[in-house]
C-alpha cells in the first residue's frame, strides 16, 4: 500500500529544446530544479532524445522523488526515476527482466541515477474492479507468473521480518505532539506492539509457505488497465511499482492482494481512504483464485483428485489468511511511520489504525 498520493497537481511550463547530446547524453537542467530541490542539478537523458522536445513536468513527493516528461515527439511517454545508485542498479536489473517478459513496462535505458521507462497508456484500477470475474482471474494470472520468475536476487526470505524490525525499530523512537496523533498513537503502544510482532513471526514460521519473487505491494494502485484492451478477455492488465518486490513467502503477496479489497483510497475527503472489512475475499472467491493459481504453478495439479486438489487449496487459504495479518502489520507500521514524516495530504495515523483494527479482526477470525 505505497500510493497513497492523490494525482499531483500539475506544473506546467513551455522548454526550449534540448540540445543534441553526445554519447551518454549529459544535459543541465538546473533551471528546473526548483521543482525538485532535493534532485540532483543535472538530470541525464539518453541519446535516442535525437530532436529533445517540448513537454509538461510535474513533481510527485513521494519517498523516492519522481519526475514524468511527457509529449515527446516521437509519441513514446516515459519517466525518470531519481534514487540511490546502488538500488537503482538492482532495481534497473530487475526492470529489465521484468519488461523483457512482458511482466511490467519497457525500459528504454539505464544511467547513473536513472533510467527511462515507458509510459504505459492507461488507468489504475479502481478496488471494486478487483473482484471483478474477468480481471480477477487474470490478476491470479499475472502474480503466478511472477511467483514463476527466477531473479539474480538473494533468494533467502529476509525482506518481510527485516523490514517490520527496522519499522518497529522506528516507531518505538517516535513522539507527537498533535492531540488526535497522540492518542492514536498511546492506543497504538498499548497493544505491546514489540511483543504482538513476535507472537506474529513464531505462527508464520509455523505455516508453511514457499518463498518465490513476490511483488509484495498489490493493490489496484499498482495494477493498469490498458488503454484499448478494456474490452478483451485476456492481456488487458499489468503491474507496475516494483519498489518492494523481493523473494518472500507467497501467503504475503496473496494475502496482502486480499487486503487490498477492503480500502479505496480515492476518498475526497479526510482521511482520504474508506475501509468496508466485509468487502475481504469470500472463501469462494479465494478458492477460485487458489484453483487458478494451482493450475499455473504447480505442475500436475490437473491430474491430482479433486479430494488431493481441495486440500492443497485448503492448504492456501491457511497459509494466505495468516499471511494476511503480516500485510495489516506491515503497512500499519508503515503507516505510523508516515505519519511522522510524509507531507502529503493523507489520514496516516487514521490508516495505520485501520490497519492494526484489521489484524486484530482478523486474529480473531482466525483463532490463533
Amino acid at each position: 500500500m505505497s500510493l497513497l498520493v492523490k494525482q499531483p497537481q500539475l506544473m506546467t511550463g513551455m522548454f526550449g529544446k534540448f540540445c543534441l547530446a553526445q554519447h551518454n547524453c549529459l544535459s543541465c537542467f538546473s533551471h528546473l530544479t526548483h521543482f525538485a530541490p532535493a534532485l540532483p542539478l543535472i538530470l541525464l537523458l539518453q541519446n535516442w532524445f535525437q530532436s529533445g522536445f517540448h513537454g509538461s513536468l510535474w513533481f510527485d513527493d513521494r519517498s523516492w522523488q519522481l519526475i514524468q516528461l511527457v509529449e515527446c515527439p516521437n509519441c513514446i511517454h516515459m519517466f525518470l526515476c531519481l534514487q540511490g545508485a546502488d538500488a537503482m542498479v538492482l532495481e534497473s536489473v530487475m526492470f529489465a527482466i521484468l519488461a523483457e517478459r512482458e511482466l511490467g513496462p519497457k525500459l528504454y535505458g539505464i544511467f547513473p541515477q536513472g533510467r527511462l521507462e515507458q509510459f504505459v497508456p492507461s488507468r489504475k484500477l479502481s478496488t471494486d474492479e478487483l473482484s471483478v470475474p474477468g480481471i480477477f482471474d487474470e490478476i491470479a494470472e499475472k502474480i503466478t507468473r511472477f511467483h514463476g520468475m527466477r531473479m539474480p536476487f538473494n533468494k533467502e526470505p529476509k525482506w518481510l521480518f527485516g523490514t517490520m524490525e527496522k519499522y518497529m525499530d522506528q516507531v518505538l523512537q517516535l513522539t507527537f505532539t498533535r492531540e488526535h496523533h497522540l492518542r492514536n498513537f498511546s492506543r497504538l503502544l498499548s497493544y505491546n506492539l514489540p511483543q504482538e510482532m513476535d507472537s506474529l513471526k513464531c505462527l508464520l514460521e509455523s505455516t508453511p509457505s514457499p518463498v518465490v519473487f513476490c511483488h509484495n505491494d498489490l493493490q489496484e494502485g499498482n495494477i493498469l488497465l490498458l488503454n484499448g484492451r478494456e474490452n478483451t478477455d485476456r492481456q488487458r492488465l499489468m503491474l507496475i511499482d516494483f519498489e518492494y518486490s523481493s523473494y518472500n513467502y507467497r501467503g504475503f503477496d496473496i494475502g496482502n492482494f486480499f487486503c487490498e479489497w477492503t480500502y479505496d483510497y480515492t476518498y475526497d475527503k479526510f482521511p482520504f481512504f474508506i475501509t468496508n472489512t466485509k468487502k475481504y475475499p469470500t472463501k469462494a472467491q479465494q478458492m477460485h483464485f487458489f484453483q487458478r493459481y494451482l493450475l499455473e504453478s504447480h505442475a500436475g495439479f490437473e491430474n491430482l483428485s479433486e479430494e488431493d486438489q481441495q486440500k492443497l487449496k485448503e492448504d492456501m487459504l491457511v497459509e494466505v489468511n495468516r499471511f494476511a495479518l503480516a500485510s495489516h502489520f506491515f503497512w500499519g507500521l508503515w503507516s505510523v511511520i508516515q505519519a511522522k514524516i510524509s507531507t502529503i495530504e493523507f489520514g496516516y495515523m487514521e490508516y495505520a489504525m485501520a490497519r492494526f483494527d484489521a489484524y486484530f479482526e482478523l486474529k480473531k477470525k482466525l483463532r490463533v
